[in-house]
């Protein structure tokens, strides 16, 4: 079907020009009812004739008297624009040329840089760059405040219109001029624009037995793709003691696979709910009957760069204790957007709706807050310890099991002493497994005894 004569539902729409994850954001279609608009266009008052008025007055005003000549259609979108920009940051118009860009995006490639971005004070602020893309391997963060891109102010700019000259054609530069959080003055950063491709789900053992999933972003696929690397971590290891589950610096995408991805680690239960002023605005989503994990135990990682689906995915798994959710409060995006063609090559992404957690949580401007915070910091090792110890001494007596190596001299296999928030992660997972041990521990051996 045609993107122009459908509508798209989004649960992540921080950028849909700079970044691929519009293609990743649409909901099951649906099409506002005949019985939705009659009850929608009954519930409001009669148009506010005097105000129209006065819209009328000004906008002859400009035409008549304005420095320089300016078209009526012109005008025109120029009202729309600021008409939908006044009311979120995630409403906007899409004229010709970015309802355009939608089409490209919704095939899953593109040229730009990858980044998702908002708007800030009249700047665009970077949400998160995605994994892989030249943003992120030319050192732009997630918080870093956009104030020019090729050397030009973009005050003022709407998000796509910014997004717009963030794309372009393979290999040519950008130039950013960037505002960060601890420098004294704004940062030029070039980036080279490439074809943006995101892999959704990446996972290793970074312990023998301990796994790690990363879901860079919510596609299509991803929820598939997330099933099967739990199977495949387990598969490694049938003795698998549990799994860190990165969410950082996810912008979110298509609601449906953040569903699929919480569906996979419980049993049953309401996994998110929407609220809009339209009936099929409002819908509810619940888990089938199933944990691929079987019950083990997972740390969630997330910070100020995880939003929408990702914030479902941690607030469910928050609601319904099968998580311990580590990092910082996530970014707070808890609405929906609709894309909706308004004419053969133009339309408008609109909020329609708020999403809840199971237990009724707004996420909008609030975000997740962690169970445990853990601010992201540089781990610096100290000099290992130069004593002598029992084993230094000559004619020491040998140990009862043969001098066999402990198993705590394992060394970690992938685990990044440099990310102090994975590493506490997986500290915690370990300590999850130690008491879940003396727990079993406890219970066979009461199991013996009265027997």
């Amino acid at each position: 079907m045609s993107l122009t004569c459908r509508v798209l539902i989004i649960a992540s729409s921080l950028c849909y020009i700079a970044s691929p994850a519009l293609a990743q954001q649409t909901l099951p279609e649906t099409t506002p009812t005949a019985a939705d608009l009659k009850a929608d266009t009954n519930s409001k008052d009669p148009l506010p004739l005097q105000d129209l008025r006065l819209f009328t007055l000004i906008f002859d005003h400009i035409r008549r008297s304005y420095v320089e000549p300016v078209s009526d259609q012109e005008l025109l979108e120029n009202a729309i624009k600021g008409m939908l920009q006044e009311l979120d940051p995630h409403s906007d118009y899409l004229d010709a040329s970015h309802f355009s860009s939608l089409q490209e995006s919704t095939q899953g490639q593109f040229s730009g840089v990858g980044l998702e971005i908002g708007s800030e004070n009249g700047y665009i602020k970077v949400i998160t760059p995605i994994d892989d893309t030249p943003a992120e391997k030319a050192g732009i963060q997630a918080g870093d405040l956009i104030i020019k891109l090729d050397e030009k102010s973009i005050r003022g700019l709407s998000i796509s219109e910014a997004a717009k000259i963030m794309r372009g054609p393979k290999g040519t530069p950008v130039i950013f001029t960037i505002v960060r959080q601890g420098e004294d003055k704004p940062l030029t950063i070039t980036v080279v624009r490439d074809t943006i491709k995101t892999k959704s789900v990446r996972s290793r053992l970074i312990e023998d037995d301990f796994g790690y999933i990363r879901i860079s972003q919510f596609q299509s696929h991803t929820g598939k793709d997330f099933a099967s690397a739990v199977k495949k971590l387990r598969k490694k290891n049938p003795d698998l003691k549990g799994f860190v589950l990165d969410l950082r610096n996810n912008p979110g995408g298509i609601l449906q696979a953040s569903v699929q991805v919480v569906d996979a680690l419980i049993n049953d239960g309401l996994i998110v709910y929407t609220e809009g002023r339209l009936e099929n605005n409002n819908q509810s989503f619940s888990a089938q009957t199933g944990d691929l994990a079987e019950g083990l135990p997972i740390v969630a990682l997330i910070n100020g760069g995880s939003a929408s689906a990702a914030e479902i995915v941690a607030g469910a798994l928050q609601d319904h204790n099968r998580a311990i959710i580590m990092g910082t409060r996530s970014f707070g995006k808890g609405s929906v957007q609709t894309i909706l063609p308004v004419a053969q090559d133009k339309g408008i992404k609109l909020t329609t709706a708020r999403y809840f957690t199971p237990k009724g949580r707004s996420i909008q401007a609030q975000g997740i807050e962690p169970d445990v915070v853990i601010q992201r910091a540089t781990i610096t090792e100290i000099g290992g310890d130069q004593r002598i110890k029992e084993a230094d001494l000559s004619g020491h007596l040998s140990n009862s099991n043969g001098n066999k190596k402990d198993k705590s001299d394992k060394k970690s296999k992938g685990s990044d002493t440099n990310d102090n928030q994975l590493f506490e992660a997986l500290n915690m997972l370990k300590g999850l497994a130690i008491f879940n041990q003396t727990a079993l521990n406890k219970k066979t051996n009461a199991t013996n005894t009265k027997n």
